[in-house]
């Protein structure tokens, strides 16, 4: 395949802005679709070029795999890189790249059908002898009752093709169930268009573990892990590599499992396989794929040294990957903060606005992705995020130090931010002792004093 020379980028805020600087150091041009809200984005100023894609609504704009296509071709892109959210696993956009002789930054559209849907994925998972959290789909609530029987309570409900926690329901006894299925299904259906939901054990004490996979279709390697346990009504909120507290032989065996599953599907591209982990137990259970670069990759590449987005263009380029996993080595620990524009003190709103101050200080051992700056608009369309703070340090300690004192220091006016419960989480106990679990978080806030 011939390298690319210009990239589409298919996304915004701080993931288009990171796209760009990477692109730009490897020497591709760049051209971001944006939306009527973005124009004066960081963004759109950064970019060679930049193209409206459509009004500020997703659905008109950054979701229209038509208006994406048509003003790649229109702006002469050999390729386009569609982020994370928005349209990075949409089957539909990878075939119409390759329909019209562009090519999608990600993996092959078979790839995305074999993982887009997680009934097709549990079974890839099952195939891969990659263990699996014992449920089944339902489609009623006669089936939803038979299979609680037989699993017991408390059960989660997951929609078939979600993600991010819509389509997710806990169910704690048999009184709730009929009506949380019947919700979890509506939410489905609303969301993705879908209604589809399977039911499983729920392990209430488990640790959200992820393994980042690279694979240039002839070798699999993996990139490390990440513990991304602390989360928000399944939204993580705070992610570290590597995962402390792991046993050796747990952690190897987790890493082989991710890799297994790609090689089984015949993965090329960045990925990251996901597993939910009970350490008490040291067992662990297949939860899904994510075929794309994820938000918390930062903390990978602290550890690593790997230009995760660059190899990703080099692999959608056709190229080997010039990598063995023995090459790939990790150094010290990083930690990464989602800064997101909501009011912790008003359940967690979100809070649009203009910003009229912006100001990430340059300390020692501190990455900051971020789209922000001065005057800057946060629209209410997409999601709250608007920078990530990453801390690196030759020990877990030393980034948590270097947390705290970003933290203490950066500024943004005009919008409420969720820096204050960041800060909290930095010096809470549990979370410097390290190893907590998915119940860390909603304890942690019972025992906050969230009034602004």
């Amino acid at each position: 395949m011939p390298r690319i020379a210009r990239i589409f980028i298919a996304n915004r805020g701080e993931i288009a802005v990171r796209v760009i600087r990477t692109a730009r150091a490897i020497g591709i041009e760049t051209v971001l679709g944006v939306s009527e809200a973005d124009r004066d984005s960081l963004g759109a100023r950064l970019a060679d070029r930049a193209v409206c894609l459509g009004p500020a609504p997703a659905s008109q704009s950054y979701l229209s795999v038509g208006a994406v296509i048509e003003a790649a071709k229109g702006m002469g892109c050999d390729a386009i890189h569609p982020g994370y959210g928005f349209l990075s696993e949409n089957r539909d956009l990878a075939q119409a790249c390759a329909d019209v002789g562009l090519i999608f930054i990600g993996p092959s559209p078979d790839n995305l059908a074999a993982v887009g849907d997680k009934l097709t994925a549990r079974g890839h998972a099952r195939d891969a002898g990659v263990p699996l959290v014992p449920g089944a789909t339902v489609a009623t609530t006669e089936e939803a009752m038979r299979l609680a029987d037989e699993l017991g309570f408390p059960l989660l409900i997951k929609a078939v093709a979600g993600g991010g926690g819509r389509g997710m329901k806990r169910v704690d006894h048999a009184g709730e169930l009929a009506s949380q299925l019947d919700l979890a299904m509506s939410e489905a259906a609303a969301a993705f268009g879908d209604a589809r939901v399977y039911i499983e054990r729920l392990v209430t004490s488990g640790r959200h573990i992820e393994v980042q996979i690279l694979s240039d279709g002839m070798q699999v390697l993996h990139a490390g892990e990440r513990d991304c346990s602390i989360q928000r009504r399944y939204q993580k909120v705070v992610e570290e590599a590597p995962a402390p507290h792991l046993p050796d032989t747990l952690r190897a065996a987790i890493l082989e499992a991710g890799c297994a599953f790609a090689r089984h599907i015949g993965y090329r591209s960045l990925g990251t396989v996901e597993f939910l982990v009970d350490v008490a137990r040291e067992e662990f259970y297949f939860l899904e794929m994510n075929a794309r670069v994820q938000v918390e990759h930062p903390v990978t590449e602290e550890v690593t040294g790997l230009d995760l987005i660059a190899l990703q263009i080099a692999i959608a380029e056709g190229q080997p990957l010039a990598l063995s996993q023995d090459d790939i080595g990790l150094v010290g620990h990083a930690i990464e903060c989602r800064l997101n524009a909501e009011d912790i003190g008003n359940n967690f709103m979100p809070s649009p606005g203009r910003v009229s101050d912006a100001w990430f200080p340059s300390l020692p051992g501190l990455r900051v992705d971020t789209h922000m700056q001065p005057g800057a608009m946060i629209p209410p369309h997409y999601d709250s995020m608007i920078a990530k703070l990453i801390t690196h340090g030759a020990t877990r300690a030393e980034a948590i130090a270097r947390m705290r004192d970003a933290l203490r220091v950066i500024r943004l006016e005009g919008v409420r931010t969720n820096a204050p419960l960041h800060a909290a989480i930095m010096e809470d106990a549990a979370f410097v002792a390290g190893g907590v679990d998915t119940t860390y978080l909603p304890d942690l806030l019972t025992r906050m004093d969230t009034t602004p």
